[in-house]
């Protein structure tokens, strides 16, 4: 249309329209017709603010002309009239074959998205097989000499977390991933990693007289130098330094030697800090280990998961580090010794029997003393702190209908040494289960709702750093989308038994994927068939450990979450190579009787089947109605307590425990009121079951205590837990309460009874409903 102006202006004026802006009208005068040129209000103010508005206003003729009615002007009439028609012509065409084309496009985009809207569930529906389908494509899937060729690829001797070789196997992962065509990303962080001293080693002296060459060391192990004698403490629990306490034995000070197992190296040193000792010095003894004499043992000692030098927040590189450090730090030294060099220091202890509950250890040649004031140990650590950029591995299967809700599958890459149960298994099982659901999908023939997350972690000797630093990074997104969590780390350490730790959420499912799995020791029978005992879960469930890789995930995160493994039969040793540099393929191989990769596979079904299950039904297998159970037992055990000081008066009668019974009961009726929402929801309807399994999933999320600092006490699960805010700690102040009682005592333990019962009603209420459909019962 600018052009026909144009072309207009220029027969009419004899002037570039580009001179100034103008529009047409017509005047009808008397049947004489006049063209008249008005000037845009732009320009008028423009001439006005230069001062000839007023002549232009003044002398109107001076724009304004009549045309004369010659021939020579007819005929430029009309040959405007008729390159005006040809031009609006031209223009209408053109717009009409644009939209045309545009049209098409349009429809198509329209037609598509109303196609997938009103033909996904179509099109989904031939794809959602039945679970036995699914199962059995998995199996088809995930075979003996897939696994054994991954087994191999990721063997490493050298892949310590930050090092060549862990960034080394990280590409490898990435690679992987990105053969299945998965979407690809890795997460970095700047870590600070305690190393063993970058020039000489640490050292230990008894009696002046060096113990020999270490090259095992602790991270996280305060630095400097103590001396002091040195005290036998068996394994280093809070029972062992209480029948020492019985023995009126001094323990302020002393260096105290006691043996790897039972618990956590972290929990040793944490104990012996609590005694006032100065020092700690672990090793495998014999009786418990079947290693060589000259065995280095690895480990760390922060009581606690992640970076303890960015405690509650992720290790980002743009992070402004808070100073601060994790109160699960020690503040005294700890070693490793050898067992030789254990044998060559208690057979020069002198002092007294050790108490008649501990049983001897098997050191050759040795009489198991306590030791005495003239044994003297010197210990001289000299770690070094090391800032180390780590990176975690992720590729993701997208679901259909809820694709931003995921299950992530997670293994540990790095690894003191070989580490090949550690972390190469778990390695190998994650990409062999990302290759195998990725070829179901590919092929057409699986289709799941719900997103899979695989990630591969580093830094998980030192703590589950990789992993607690992403949980820390990207806490909102994941307590709101992660439906749960599965460990792949230590998965096979034998063959004849299985062991998991978990959330009680998790148990339904772990108990329909035990009947669905055959042994590899006993091919005819299901895991399920195998667990022995009064029930499947005391002979499978084993308590959920600090150290355990799914600790984070369900105290920090609330994200169910499960760990497992196939172990040797009960009574007989575990697996002895962690933190050494012996956990090799052949260490493992004599462990599960030349079945690894039999046994790896079994691995992946128990692993991969629950993954399916909780992509591809309806309705969440997690079972909401287990926690009801633990709760009451804690609730009943806590009133007994309370009942029982109150007759002996160390707490008033009007202290009462009936507002966390009523809580418990709450709970009760939540869980029964989402269970009658299920049975008369549709569960076909996708917004339903959505909604539906939110409310079973943020179960675990709405048990993390409110009242506490993440980055103070980041473990604030009330039941599974660390701190002041948990049951047990409520369990503990009431022991205490037996021997003493003060008004700030029945204060604070008050206030823990508050904030336990305030929690539980909360998470209680969530589950029951909507607001709407709470009930103010407490």
């Amino acid at each position: 249309m600018d052009q026909a102006r144009t072309t207009i202006s220029k027969i009419f004026n004899g002037e570039p329209r580009s001179y100034t802006r103008f529009s047409l009208t017509q005047n009808m005068e008397g049947g004489d017709s006049q063209v008249e040129m008005k000037l845009s209000p732009e320009v008028e103010e423009e001439l006005e603010s230069n001062g000839v508005g007023e002549h232009l206003h003044h002398h109107p003729e001076s724009y304004r002309r009549k045309p004369q009615r010659t021939p020579k002007n007819i005929c430029f009439l009309v040959a405007a009239t008729l390159l005006v028609v040809i031009i609006g012509y031209l223009i209408g065409y053109l717009v009409h074959r644009k939209q045309d084309k545009a049209s098409p496009t349009c429809d198509r985009a329209v037609s598509v998205s109303t196609d997938e809207e009103s033909s996904q569930p179509e099109s989904f529906a031939p794809k959602q097989l039945d679970w036995g389908e699914v199962k059995g494509m998995l199996g088809d899937k995930l075979t003996v000499s897939r696994i054994e060729a991954s087994l191999s690829e990721f063997a490493s001797v050298d892949h310590r977390a930050g090092s060549p070789g862990d960034e080394a196997l990280a590409n490898k992962v990435l690679r992987r991933f990105q053969e299945n065509n998965m979407k690809t990303w890795n997460d970095e962080h700047y870590v600070k990693l305690q190393a063993p001293p970058t020039s000489g080693s640490n050292t230990v002296t008894f009696r002046g007289q060096s113990l020999g060459s270490i090259q095992g060391y602790l991270a996280y192990s305060a630095t400097g130098k103590a001396e002091g004698a040195v005290l036998y403490a068996y394994y280093g629990r809070l029972e062992d330094f209480a029948d020492l306490k019985d023995l009126s034995i001094d323990l302020n000070g002393k260096i105290i030697l006691v043996r790897a197992g039972e618990i956590s190296f972290a929990e040793k040193v944490d104990n012996a800090a609590k005694m006032n000792a100065s020092g700690v010095l672990i090793y495998p003894d014999p009786a418990d280990y079947d290693l060589s004499d000259t065995t280095q043992l690895f480990g760390h000692v922060h009581l606690g998961s992640g970076d303890p030098y960015t405690p509650g927040f992720p290790s980002f590189n743009h992070t402004q580090f808070s100073p601060v450090r994790s109160s699960g730090l020690p503040s005294i030294i700890a070693q490793t010794i050898t067992p030789i060099m254990a044998q060559t220091l208690m057979r020069g202890m002198e002092g007294r029997n050790t108490p008649r509950s501990w049983k001897d250890g098997g050191l050759s040649g040795v009489l198991y003393k306590l030791g005495d004031l003239s044994d003297i140990v010197s210990v001289e650590v000299n770690n070094v702190l090391v800032e180390t950029k780590i990176h975690n591995v992720f590729g993701v299967i997208k679901g259909v209908t809820d694709a931003d809700r995921y299950v992530v599958i997670g293994a540990q890459r790095d690894a003191w040494g070989p580490g090949f149960a550690k972390s190469t298994v778990g390695t190998a099982l994650l990409v062999e289960l990302a290759k195998a659901i990725s070829e179901m999908i590919r092929e057409g023939r699986f289709m799941p709702r719900r997103s899979l997350v695989f990630a591969s972690w580093t830094a998980g000797e030192y703590g589950n750093i990789g992993a607690t630093e992403w949980l820390e990074g990207y806490l909102p997104s994941l307590s709101m989308k992660a439906y749960s969590y599965i460990s792949l780390d230590g998965v096979v350490t034998g063959s004849d038994t299985f062991k998991a730790s978990a959330s009680p959420l998790m148990n339904g499912l772990i108990s329909d994927t035990l009947k669905e799995v055959n042994s590899v020791s006993n091919p005819g029978k299901t895991l399920y068939a195998l667990a022995s005992g009064p029930s499947w879960e005391t002979s499978v469930l084993e308590p959920l450990k600090m150290t355990n890789p799914a600790y984070p995930f369900i105290t920090f995160s609330g994200i169910p979450s499960v760990s497992f493994r196939f172990t040797k039969s009960q009574g007989s040793e575990e697996y002895p190579y962690f933190g050494t540099l012996y956990d090799t393929r052949e260490k493992l191989e004599s462990a599960t009787f030349s079945n690894l990769p039999k046994v790896v596979r079994a691995a992946g079904q128990v692993a991969g089947h629950m993954a399916l299950r909780l992509v591809h039904d309806h309705l969440l297998r997690l079972s909401v109605g287990a926690y009801d159970k633990i709760i009451r037992g804690h609730v009943i055990q806590i009133n007994k307590k309370v009942n029982t000081l109150q007759e002996s008066g160390r707490l008033p009668n009007n202290f009462t425990s009936k507002w966390l019974i009523s809580a418990i009961g709450s709970y009760g009726r939540g869980a029964r009121a989402l269970v009658d929402t299920i049975d008369n929801s549709d569960l076909e309807d996708t917004e339903q079951c959505r909604m539906l399994n939110d409310r079973i999933m943020r179960v675990e999320a709405d048990l993390l205590s409110p009242y506490v600092s993440p980055t103070k006490t980041p473990f604030r699960h009330i039941l599974l837990g660390l701190g002041p805010h948990t049951f047990t700690a409520l369990v503990d102040h009431l022991d205490v309460l037996k021997s003493s009682v003060g008004s700030d005592d029945v204060d604070k333990l008050l206030n823990q009874f508050a904030l336990a019962s305030w929690t539980l009603q909360a998470c209680s209420n969530a589950l029951a409903g909507e607001v709407w459909d709470m009930n103010n019962n407490i």
